[in-house]
């Protein structure tokens, strides 16, 4: 196993970057990833929701995490979630991630049809399998994938040695100290309770937010970190003011940060269909967020 302590902070989780007609962009990705870095966050989860995963081919996914790792080189921890809706491809991803030195691979549970625990279980080990090397994290988010992670399919998980923590991405933060208590480590996944993730023990957050608003995640740990709990959590307000603001829009969220991130000279593309793109009435609430994040930096940073 290796050191734990490198698995903590604030990672954004890594959006997808096309061109202008939809394709893979290896130089929006590269930029975007030393963007992120060098706003000083502690790494970069690639490959999960935010990136779009569920909408890409093999190839495309391999092609974001080799621009990731060829820019990063190493100033940052690279997370890398590789499940598919089959093992094969998810194999192939994992024995991926590992010939390119990722910190850790990630897996949410197969979707769709509903399996048994130890079939679930099956997939998460075959996937590690093809990657015995690097370190294995449980993906939880039972909203999205239809199934729960439970006691009982965590402990059957922990006899897997290369298993050392959850991203948690369930809304309850009991959920952090249940896993906790099984003595792994674990990520927060709602951005709109991060610092409750941390004191409930999450050693960190992996979040689809946090990439364009990262210094005010950085701000609320730091805060919490060094006990200044009502600092934090008005920061935390403020996020959550600002995801409520965004979330508000037609197209998706995701379309909406990008649209952010742009004005901001970081050019990530648009979103893959089926996801709804910007409405021209989004405009203003792009405008509006945008504002609302900068104003909120500069009275808290």
């Amino acid at each position: 196993m290796s050191d734990l302590s490198k698995y903590c902070g604030v990672i954004p989780a890594f959006y997808a970057c096309y061109d202008d007609n939809g394709e893979i962009s290896p130089q929006r990705t590269r930029a975007l990833a030393q963007y992120l870095v060098d706003q000083g966050v502690q790494g970069l989860y690639v490959g999960g929701s935010s990136g779009e995963c569920i909408y890409q081919s093999v190839e495309e996914r391999k092609l974001i995490l080799e621009n990731v790792m060829a820019q990063v080189k190493g100033q940052a921890v690279i997370i890398a979630h590789v499940a598919c809706n089959n093992t094969a491809d998810s194999q192939a991803l994992a024995a991926h991630a590992e010939s390119l030195g990722v910190d850790a691979i990630a897996s949410i549970p197969p979707i769709y049809f509903h399996l048994p625990e130890h079939g679930i279980a099956q997939y998460w080990n075959d996937i590690s399998a093809a990657a015995p090397s690097t370190d294995f994290i449980i993906y939880n988010i039972p909203q999205l994938a239809g199934v729960a992670l439970t006691p009982s399919l965590l402990r059957e998980m922990k006899k897997n040695p290369r298993v050392i923590g959850v991203k948690n991405s369930s809304m309850p933060a009991q959920d952090i100290q249940m896993w906790r208590d099984e003595g792994l480590i674990v990520f927060n996944g709602p951005d709109e309770q991060f610092i409750s993730g941390l004191v409930m023990g999450a050693c960190g957050g992996i979040g689809g937010t946090y990439a364009v608003m990262p210094k005010l995640f950085l701000k609320a740990r730091e805060h919490l970190c060094a006990g200044r709990v009502e600092e934090a959590r008005q920061i935390q307000n403020e996020i959550c003011r600002i995801i409520y603001a965004m979330c508000a829009a037609h197209g998706n969220l995701y379309a909406v940060m990008k649209a952010i991130l742009k004005k901001w000279g970081v050019e990530a593309g648009g979103v893959r269909k089926p996801l709804p793109g910007l409405a021209e009435s989004d405009r203003a609430v792009v405008d509006a967020c945008a504002e609302q994040i900068q104003a909120a930096v500069a009275k808290y940073c």
